[in-house]
């Protein structure tokens, strides 16, 4: 990549290094590109690289940071057009600021000045410049900009005195101050232009040199970086016109750390940022303004970069219905700390260019609030309104993004946050929850810490996660919107504050003693340097939408010192209803653990409404928070079924430059045994809920029947959810929750089923109430009889009492003995202790009877070589799930048999029958062990005895190439290659047998990279039975040809002998070469055996048929399976359409996406920072590159001869 830098005198490349990846590495950033030490290397150049047709063409030197003085006109002519609500926000903003001259205006001392936080003087002041641009004729609002202005020269410097090491308030001055003078440039006379220039040159000096040496020069990603570093651009940019080379400098420094931060910023897929909403809109304001001032200053394009076409995200799915308040994970107050009106048009006039942006800004501004802890602060509510008008595309009208209106769920897997409910007006029926999992830095800059891609980070150094909070497993609720548990906000970093679990007593407790939270607790800032801390994680491990209902989960032991002896803190919420959220905390612990007791604690920063006692059916303890006479509850309960009295207390915090108050609910409960589960309810006041109880406690899961408007919910669970066979025992498939409601069944990841009532078999002619009715109805008429006919029969008056009592009490006791035989209620239960018994047996066998019997999945991926199938590598490796086998590889290889396998292609069907006949048995005796005694076949290896002839056979692949690279190598060169390649094919294997070792239940992924395979799924079905789950990935013919002819040098053609492998397959009777053995022959080859015999062929049309026959006689033979059993999987879906691609081929597996996977697969397909080998990079645009490369009659000559074929799988033909 080079990065051009044109105009004031610079010209710069930047030079980053090839590009490779380690296909045989299990780890996470195996397959990434290596980014070397020269990313910081400039070429300069001299102002006497300055024609004088450049000088004459810049006469006017300002405005210049922005846009040009022939754009001013324009700008003004907008204020009163499509910008006008704009401009009338600036406008108000500087009435304020006139009415108001003793605050808004600099003291008049620099004592004064410097005396507090002073980021306010920095910040107003461009609006209020702008606005004088718009509006010359205002000669009070210019004369109160050049007393500011003036003030602001006068002091001696702008840093704060009681923080000295914290250059922040300087950067907003410089910043504010510089810009400022762009725009009134030409309204000033020289003698102020010359001093204002003199002190933004002074101050920018300064700035550059703290650079060197202050912590937010080398620290990435952090808002102080960003905001002084946009600082220092704006001084070079403003001074540096008429000034000399010492300003390139102070560009090559910005220029050098920005593009790390946009280089850095790529690989977090989801546009987030770790520092939470409000730091991030203040980082995001900086790197906006630097993006827009890097291209229209230097040509440098960041337009592509992945991650601001996400960001939008980032502030449409953390707000909280009503558009006021947002997500508070990290550092936060109730929103954003800048804007983000600027950066929500900027995505949309740069990025986006659909609307949504422009409509989110619309509606954050309409409903800003006017008063309250939700209101702006003066220091910064109007600091973008000039970037914003300036940005704001009035032609791309406002609409709300897809499927606004309903609640969605939306997952951050980089950030490692969940939320459901964004985005929505404030309503009865508008939820939101959000759920906080993650590793310490976001998934991104932990992986580059702990893997050490680039050799200029320098681990946790090169960051500063200060602003993160202890809050692995945290979550939040509003039902109705209204919030009921939140965070505690922007404060010192203690784990009580953030909703998750503290445990005690802890060896290493260091603040609360004796009870200790999560690692990096107890300071101003986040110690993420320090033992264990770097390795803090929580991993969000699934998370799934079903309707109404919600289902997240999320492990958080690592983010817990080893010395408390945690074995997994794992917390489950599953939203019922808009109006019930149920959350469970699972607990286990070694039998040495120092551990016994356990506390909760939950939030709530509404001073009006507090937390008070409440208990649940006179049975569990609680909570209530009484708003407007609306109640909204919570109670809790653990598996012995104790519900201890809360403690429910307010506390005063230190956040930012005030207190802030804040209410919670704390509940401690004992941790007797190594396993622990307690229960907590939390609802609204539109549901009733009638009944909770714990009706199974399993070692694997637990069972919940929750009553909820008279409906019972039967919800299970499981905890051991890196166990996919206890997975499909426990729940009957491969996800980690369902929940059974009369008629329909919600399994969370793959969707809800709708089944029968079952009728009872043992039914009677009668029912017990008629019987009990007809008895009564007997007795009482033989009374009767008897009393009226007693003179008759002499019956004594005692004696007829007797009998009647003797009747009724037999009465009583056939009603007791039906009862007993018959009653399936759940009062019955409590008189047999059977009862719990059947009931349970009946929830475990009750999985038997939905749908499909329990087969774990066996992954069988197969294609075209060059087809991209590689790329699905990215969701199963690293997964607790799944192992990632490649085949072949040199202690992988596929037995020897009467068929040789072509490494390339062949023609040849295996069918059910090769089976039953006892053909290829090796090859089905090696797949059944590989399949079913993964972990042994791959002990049985032998690493170290052969690998003498492994390497040899192995280098013995291509003749040639051998011969060649003799000439080329010395024979030491030649053992030392030989080596390094032993070492790296023999770790490949301990990687896979370490994986087994962690994870013994992983269902083997076979990713077949010979073509052949394509044609002989009925056989892998076979063997494999019902478990096998096959992908078959094809690609657009023109792309694949295009891989295949083009994309390297020399082309795969050539590498891979294409032409010599066909003209071998077709040797032998019948030009059907081996085939014959089993009359197996695709009779789609036929028309690829003609062409090769067709003497006026050449590469594109030979591959054109090749493609044809392939995939025509793959989908004809496939075609038979079961759906369940083979799914096509398209590659340009895959890059395109990630995420739901990804979801479609885990519900094939019968499991839920897991947030990790999704990370993966969104990384490799969007950054264009993953490479597939000989593909290049991969992206939505790069998968095309043959539309644009390719010659008009190649592309023309494939659509003629695959045009059916691609018809039916929707490649359209194209158009130029």
């Amino acid at each position: 990549m080079a990065l051009m830098l044109m105009g004031h005198i610079l010209f710069l490349a930047l030079m980053v290094s090839a590009v490779f990846t380690f296909e045989e590495s299990v780890s996470n950033y195996s397959d990434w590109v290596t980014f070397i030490e020269n990313v910081d290397q400039y070429e300069k150049q001299e102002l006497e690289g300055f024609s004088a047709e450049q000088k004459l063409k810049k006469t006017i030197l300002h405005p210049s940071l922005y846009f040009d003085s022939e754009d001013v006109q324009a700008l003004r002519q907008k204020a009163h057009t499509s910008h006008s609500h704009l401009f009338r926000a600036i406008r108000s903003a500087v009435t304020v600021m006139l009415a108001n001259p003793l605050y808004y205006l600099p003291p008049p001392k620099h004592v004064d000045f410097a005396a507090k936080w002073n980021e306010i003087y920095g910040n107003n002041l461009p609006p209020l410049a702008f606005y004088c641009l718009l509006c010359p004729e205002d000669k009070a609002a210019f004369d109160f900009a050049l007393e500011y202005m003036d003030r602001m020269a006068a002091y001696k410097n702008w840093l704060v005195e009681n923080a000295p090491g914290d250059e922040v308030p300087l950067g907003h001055s410089l910043t504010g101050f510089a810009t400022a003078f762009d725009f009134l440039y030409n309204s000033l006379e020289n003698e102020r232009r010359q001093k204002y220039l003199e002190k933004i040159w002074s101050v920018s000096e300064e700035m550059y040199e703290y650079s060197k040496v202050r912590s937010w020069g080398k620290q990435l990603l952090h808002n102080h970086q960003a905001t002084n570093m946009l600082a220092l651009l704006i001084g070079a940019l403003v001074a540096g016109v008429d000034r000399g080379s010492q300003a390139n400098i102070w560009k090559h420094t910005v220029v050098d750390v920005m593009e790390k931060t946009m280089f850095l910023l790529n690989h977090i897929v989801d546009g987030s940022l770790d520092e939470g909403v409000a730091y991030g809109s203040y980082t995001a304001k900086s790197v906006t303004q630097y993006v827009f001032l890097a291209q229209r200053h230097f040509g440098i394009n960041n337009l592509e970069n992945n991650w601001l076409k996400m960001h939008f995200w980032f502030y449409y799915a953390t707000l909280l219905p009503g558009f006021q308040r947002t997500v508070g994970v990290a550092d936060s107050n109730y929103n954003w700390f800048y804007g983000p009106e600027s950066q929500l048009v900027f995505l949309d006039k740069f990025i986006m260019k659909n609307g949504a942006a422009n409509w989110l800004a619309q509606q954050i501004r309409k409903h800003r609030p006017k008063d309250g802890p939700m209101v702006p602060s003066t220091a910064q509510r109007w600091s973008t309104l000039h970037t914003e008008f300036i940005w704001y595309a009035a032609e791309i009208a406002p609409q709300p993004p897809p499927d606004y209106g309903t609640a969605k769920m939306h997952v951050f897997p980089n950030w490692g946050v969940v939320t459901y409910g964004a985005g929505l007006p404030n309503s009865q029926t508008n939820t939101f929850v959000s759920f906080k999992s993650g590793k310490l830095g976001g998934r991104a800059v932990y992986d580059i810490v702990h893997f050490q891609p680039y050799a200029w980070i320098d681990g946790w150094r090169s960051f500063n996660p200060g602003h993160e909070h202890p809050d692995q497993n945290s979550f939040t609720f509003a039902p109705n919107g209204q919030v009921f548990v939140s965070e505690a906000l922007y404060g010192p970093k203690l784990s009580h504050l953030n909703n998750v679990l503290v445990f005690a007593p802890s060896p290493t407790s260091q603040c609360n003693q004796p009870w200790e939270g999560q690692l990096g607790e107890c300071a101003q800032w986040l110690k993420w340097i320090g033992d264990e801390v770097g390795d803090s994680t929580g991993e969000i491990i699934t998370a799934s939408q079903a309707g109404d209902m919600m289902f997240v989960s999320g492990e958080a032991v690592s983010a817990y010192t080893s010395a408390m002896k945690l074995k997994s803190v794992y917390r489950i919420l599953l939203l019922l209803n808009s109006q019930t959220l149920l959350v469970v905390d699972h607990i286990e612990k070694e039998e040495d653990s120092p551990v016994n007791s356990v506390s909760a604690f939950f939030h709530n920063l509404d001073i009006d409404f507090k937390y008070i006692p409440y208990k649940f059916k006179n049975k569990y303890n609680g909570a209530m928070m009484d708003v407007w006479d609306a109640h909204y509850k919570m109670f809790w309960f653990d598996h012995h079924g104790s519900s201890p009295v809360a403690r429910i207390q307010e506390a005063e915090q230190a956040a930012e430059f005030k207190k802030r108050w804040t209410q919670f609910v704390n509940v401690t409960f004992p941790m007797k045994n190594t396993l622990t589960r307690i229960v907590y309810l939390f609802y609204g006041p539109y549901v009733n809920v009638s009944n909770c109880r714990l009706i199974d406690n399993a070692k694997s899961g637990f069972q919940i029947s929750l009553s909820v408007n008279s409906t019972e919910n039967t919800i299970s669970v499981v905890t051991e959810y890196q166990n996919l066979k206890t997975r499909f025992n426990y729940l009957g498939f491969g996800g980690f929750a369902k929940v059974v409601q009369e008629n329909k069944v919600t399994k969370f990841g793959l969707g809800t089923e709708f089944v029968e009532k079952g009728i009872k078999k043992n039914r009677v002619v009668f029912p017990f109430g008629f019987k009990v009715n007809i008895i009564a109805g007997l007795i009482l008429g033989v009374s009767l009889v008897i009393l009226a006919f007693q003179w008759r029969f002499y019956i004594s008056f005692s004696k007829m009492l007797r009998w009647i009592l003797i009747l009724v009490v037999t009465l009583w006791l056939i009603e007791l003995v039906d009862v007993w035989s018959m009653c399936t209620q759940p009062i019955c239960a409590k008189w047999s202790s059977d009862m719990t018994k059947l009931e349970h047996s009946k929830g475990n066998k009750a999985k038997q009877l939905e749908g499909n019997p329990v087969v774990l999945p066996d992954v069988i991926i197969t294609s075209l070589p060059a087809s991209g199938a590689e790329i699905l590598k990215q969701l199963f490796f690293n997964s607790s799930d799944f192992l990632y086998v490649r085949i072949p590889t040199p202690y992988l290889k596929i037995p020897e048999t009467e068929f040789e396998i072509d490494s390339f292609v062949d023609p040849c069907e295996w069918k059910v029958s090769d089976v039953q006949n006892g053909h290829f048995h090796l090859i089905q005796g090696w797949l059944q062990s590989l399949v079913r005694g993964t972990k042994l076949h791959l002990q049985n290896i032998h690493l170290y005895e052969t690998s003498r002839s492994k390497i040899a056979q192995h280098s013995a692949i291509s003749k040639d190439k051998k011969k060649r690279s003799k000439k080329r190598e010395s024979l030491s060169e030649q053992r030392s290659r030989a080596r390094g390649s032993q070492d790296k094919d023999a770790e490949y294997i301990r990687e896979l047998r370490r994986h087994l070792v962690y994870y013994p239940n992983a269902r083997p992924v076979l990713s077949l990279s010979s073509g052949s395979w394509t044609l002989k799924l009925p056989f892998f079905q076979e063997i494999l039975g019902p478990s096998m789950r096959a992908l078959y990935v094809v690609r657009d013919p023109r792309a694949w040809i295009y891989s295949m002819l083009y994309k390297n040098k020399p082309s795969l053609y050539s590498l891979k002998n294409v032409p010599q492998h066909l003209a071998a397959i077709f040797k032998g009777e019948n030009g059907k070469g081996k085939c014959s053995l089993n009359e197996g022959y695709a009779f789609e080859y036929e028309s690829l055996r003609k062409e090769l015999s067709n003497s006026n062929s050449n590469a594109v049309s030979v591959l054109s048929y090749l493609w044809l026959a392939n995939t025509a006689a793959a989908l004809r033979i496939n075609g038979y399976l079961q759906p369940t059993n083979y799914h096509l999987v398209k590659f340009e879906d895959i890059v395109s359409f990630p995420q739901m691609t990804a979801e479609t081929i885990f519900a094939f597996l019968g499991i839920p996406l897991p947030p990790a996977s999704l990370n993966q697969i969104l990384f490799a397909t969007s950054t264009s920072l993953f490479y597939l080998p000989y593909e290049g990079e991969i992206s939505p645009s790069s998968i095309h590159a043959w539309k644009q490369n390719m010659p008009s009659e190649e592309i023309r000559r494939i659509e003629d001869i695959c045009c059916s074929l691609m018809d039916h799988l929707g490649y359209p033909k194209f158009i130029e």
